[in-house]
């Protein structure tokens, strides 16, 4: 934070200052300087209020039934009944990251094709989406229109609708997007954006589906977190979404019927 913007400066002082008051100015500078703490990664589900268990969702078990040092995870069950979204900017209060993770922790109906995550422009341009099934789709595009649907990454040979539990990350970075799957494979495809890309926070997010497709997501998730660096989705195993005999991190081992949020609301449409 620049020391101009410190609200403590508007404030007059007389020049001469005993030494507690020395004191106290010198730490609330230094509090002014210090970066203002912002949730990251975003916890997708927590900020589309899954927690509250909007209609079509419901809680069930989750990746691991038990777990050293913990009770066993828990998910939730959606539905086609469920219909979920939120303002982008309620998820993103500044810039979206130009480098990024996507990480989810999916367990998809088998047969499956459908948008896991939708991120539209105020203009109704689905800027961002991830879509599960057969050679899923890294839909991307930035304020320029690039890159052209024909140049979309593709993933083909991977197939993450099979009714089986996938740690799913994938890293943006510059030209290129990686997909790291189950801790193992990982496939990394040309991103053909632009150089100063630009994803609009003015429009929508959705869960689950896309504008006008028929087809929604069904299945269980655990974990959908979008991390400000492309280096979070090659940390996801180990600090997110670890194997069943470590502990869940703290923020993700929370009862989800515990936590309200009072700035994002899910909306039934």
């Amino acid at each position: 934070m620049d020391i101009r913007d410190c609200p403590f400066r508007k404030k007059r002082r007389p020049w001469r200052v005993d030494l507690s008051s020395f004191a106290l100015v010198t730490l609330v500078l230094a509090l002014c300087q210090l970066p203002v703490a912002r949730a990251d990664p975003v916890d997708v589900l927590r900020m589309l209020q899954l927690p509250s268990l909007p209609e079509g969702v419901r809680k069930v078990p989750g990746f691991c039934t038990s777990r050293r040092a913990g009770s066993g995870d828990h998910a939730y069950r959606i539905t086609k009944k469920a219909q979920i979204s939120a303002p982008t900017n309620q998820l993103f209060s500044g810039r979206f990251p130009e480098n990024f993770s996507i990480m989810a922790l999916v367990k998809a109906h088998a047969g499956l094709q459908a948008f896991l995550l939708s991120i539209y422009s105020e203009q109704g341009v689905q800027q961002l989406g991830v879509e599960l099934g057969r050679s899923p789709v890294f839909l991307y595009e930035d304020q320029t229109g690039k890159p052209a649907p024909e140049d979309y990454p593709l993933f083909s040979g991977v197939n993450l609708a099979d009714g089986k539990w996938h740690r799913i990350a994938i890293s943006v970075s510059k030209k290129n997007v990686t997909l790291l799957l189950d801790c193992k494979k990982r496939m990394t495809r040309a991103l053909p954006r632009s150089n100063s890309p630009v994803v609009d926070t003015k429009g929508i997010t959705m869960f689950g589906a896309r504008l006008l497709d028929e087809e929604v997501f069904q299945g269980d998730i655990q974990q959908l977190l979008i991390a400000s660096n492309p280096q979070a989705a090659y940390d996801f195993c180990e600090h997110y979404s670890p194997d069943c005999d470590s502990p869940l991190p703290k923020i993700q081992s929370q009862d989800p019927n515990t936590y309200v949020s009072n700035t994002a609301k899910h909306h039934i449409h």
